[in-house]
């Protein structure tokens, strides 16, 4: 019986988040709306070019499993810092909020790591990473035991990047299917699944019951500019896609049915950092519950709306409070 709704791995991160202006991204020669690996040299160059910031403990995955728990969910997180003043924030933040995190911070090699976010005035947010001491986490971390005990395994594509995370991958969800259990993907990124292409068809194909994408990432995934062709070659490939259009909303394939999810309106848009996450954190405690495709695909627009009203990319309404009676 599992005890837990989801258990997420991913990339340990602290966000550091700035507004800008069109020319900064320009100036930093920054690709608008994508996500940029970068050397701890170059993390700090541009932290030092960003005007005031506002720092939150953050990585794609441990925001989804922050949004799992704001909804009343039962949620771990696993992924690696090092013993430093970031790694004892990220930790912090995470129990403060009712997430379980339990994986031993490194206490050699590199530091904690942090994504540098810049939000132009459009809302849209361009993502610097240092992956720093989270490039760290490899099968030996991976707990068995937590990993069944969960109803879904969540798996973080940003991760990808390093081998020993791939393998990390691989191992955990080898446990979660043997335990009888569902495993979720995110591709998290168009230029992530650009350079592990191979590599994530192999695991949406074999390992993956549940697939979150938006709409650039199954584009990529399956080489075409045409999201049609793309939703029909996924649909023989996992159970479930939920496949995000921003303010299109969502559509969810699974099995032969299609359902098409209005986004969840929203008043101003101010950063759309964690929108992709916090969907995912919707339709997982909706698939936990067992709630219908639909409905599962209707809290997720919920929890995206949320977070894309303000600044960062956790909620700052509890989504058990503007679920209601979706979530029974």
């Amino acid at each position: 019986m599992a005890d837990l709704d989801v258990v997420g791995i991913g990339n340990a991160l602290v966000d550091v988040l700035s507004q800008e202006d069109e020319a900064f991204l320009a100036g930093q020669g920054l690709v608008k709306g994508a996500m940029q690996l970068v050397d701890e040299a170059r993390a700090r160059e541009l932290y030092a070019a960003m005007g005031p910031a506002v720092e939150i403990s953050g990585g794609s995955a441990a925001n989804t499993i922050v949004g799992v728990a704001s909804f009343g969910g039962r949620a771990h997180y696993v992924g690696k810092v090092r013993d430093d003043q970031l790694g004892e924030v990220f930790s912090h933040d995470l129990r403060a909020v009712g997430v379980g995190y339990s994986t031993p911070a490194a206490t050699t090699g590199p530091p904690t790591g942090r994504c540098l976010i810049v939000v132009t005035p459009d809302a849209q947010r361009t993502l610097t990473t240092y992956l720093g001491a989270s490039v760290h986490l490899g099968p030996g971390e991976i707990d068995k035991r937590l990993i069944e005990r969960a109803s879904i395994l969540y798996l973080e594509g940003y991760l990808f990047d390093p081998p020993e995370a791939q393998r990390a991958f691989r191992a955990a969800a080898d446990m979660a299917h043997a335990a009888g259990r569902k495993v979720a993907l995110t591709l998290s990124d168009p230029f992530c699944v650009d350079r592990h292409r191979d590599a994530f068809r192999e695991l949406v194909e074999r390992h993956v019951d549940v697939l979150f994408a938006n709409e650039a990432e199954i584009r990529s995934l399956y080489r075409t500019t045409d999201f049609d062709g793309a939703l029909r070659q996924v649909r023989g490939h996992c159970a479930v896609a939920a496949l995000t259009r921003s303010e299109r909303g969502s559509v969810v394939v699974a099995g032969d049915e299609v359902h098409v999810i209005a986004a969840s309106p929203v008043k101003t848009v101010v950063d759309t950092t964690g929108a992709g996450d916090l969907y995912a954190a919707g339709f997982m405690i909706g698939l936990s519950r067992g709630l219908d495709p639909a409905t599962c695909g209707r809290l997720g627009s919920l929890a995206a709306a949320e977070v894309i009203s303000h600044v960062g990319a956790r909620p700052q309404t509890p989504l058990a409070e503007l679920a209601g009676r979706l979530l029974p």
